[in-house]
Parts: structure tokens; C-alpha cells; sequence
């Protein structure tokens, strides 16, 4: 069976969920996919809810419609609420256990919390926190290969705000560090 994968990223504006879902989409062109990243917003920009789906496919896609998740991340406990039922069994989930409580009322997906808003801020600003995430999603899902999306990272990050680069790098890194913890347990 070829490649075929779908993310699902959501939470408030201003969270970074938007260019979460752009880096994945942009690392999949790299790896040769075809892509597509579709947003949506509320009707408020920041504090407003905001979500995106991303397709990643060997083939073409025929809808650029996630309503199955592989990979589902939030931001927020409305995020979870409303779209935890669209992750497919067997998906990973993903979130921000700082601002989301997860019940564990689904035991057929593979839950990753981890504390991205408290890592952030250690690293130097709450603004990586969705870079955090990013890292426990490549690590966890698979969704996107690990070398490539980092060469993303510097390519679309580093050129804006290259004094940032670091700090995103390191919050990438510290992403996949603590997901590989939570597969362990």
C-alpha cells in the first residue's frame, strides 16, 4: 500500500497551530508528496479557534478533507473536545498537557502528552511551543521524516528570524525527547 497519511491541528489562534501544519505540508513537498493544508478559522483571528488538515500522499489526492485523522494535535481542551472523535483508531494523539486534560477515554489511540507551553518557556519563549509539538509529532507519527523536516525548519523559520533558529531547533529536539519518553511508558 503507498504512502498516505492526514493530520489534523487545532487550537487557538495565535498557538502556532496554522504553521505547525504548514511545516509538515512543505516537508512532505521536500520528501516529493503531494500535499495539501487546508486552515480554517473562527471568526477572531487571535483567541479565536483555528485548525488545519494536512494530507501527505504518494498518489494524488482526491479531497483535501481530513475527517480521519492518522496524527490529531491540539492546543486546547475545546480542540479536544471537538475533534477527538475524528482521529482513527490506532491514531496518535498529540497536546499540550499544560492547557489540555486528556481522560484517556479512548483506548484504541496513542496519547503523547506533553508539557510543550512550560518547555517553551524554558527554552527562552512560549512563541516555540508549537515547535515542541512538531517534534513529538514527527517522532511519534512518522508522518514526515525527521531530516527533512528539520531542514524545513531552517529553511522556513531560520531565513525569517534567523536569531530565532536556534531556539526552534532546540525546541524541535526537546519535542522528540519527550515523545520518545511517553512511548516508552
Amino acid at each position: 500500500m503507498s504512502f498516505f497519511k492526514t493530520l489534523l491541528a487545532a487550537g487557538f489562534g495565535g498557538q502556532g497551530v496554522m504553521v505547525l501544519g504548514q511545516l509538515v505540508a512543505y516537508t512532505g513537498i521536500e520528501e516529493g508528496r503531494h500535499v495539501t493544508w487546508i486552515p480554517s478559522y473562527g471568526p477572531e483571528m487571535r483567541g479565536g479557534t483555528a485548525n488545519c488538515g494536512v494530507v501527505l500522499s504518494e498518489d494524488e489526492i482526491g479531497s483535501p478533507v481530513v475527517d480521519q485523522a492518522d496524527v490529531l494535535v491540539v492546543m486546547n481542551q475545546p480542540s479536544l473536545t471537538k475533534f477527538i472523535d475524528r482521529l482513527k483508531p490506532g491514531g496518535v494523539l498529540v497536546f499540550n498537557s499544560d492547557l489540555v486534560e486528556f481522560d484517556g477515554s479512548r483506548d484504541d489511540i496513542v496519547p503523547i502528552a506533553l508539557p510543550a507551553s512550560v518547555i517553551a518557556k524554558e527554552l527562552g519563549s512560549d512563541k516555540v511551543t508549537n515547535i515542541v509539538i512538531l517534534g513529538a509529532v514527527v517522532e511519534s507519527s512518522g508522518v514526515v521524516d525527521d531530516r527533512v523536516c528539520i531542514e524545513t525548519i531552517k529553511e522556513k523559520l531560520g531565513k525569517r528570524k534567523p536569531e530565532f533558529l536556534p531556539m526552534n531547533l532546540a525546541a524541535y529536539e526537546k519535542g522528540k525527547e519527550v515523545a520518545r519518553e511517553c512511548l516508552k511508558a
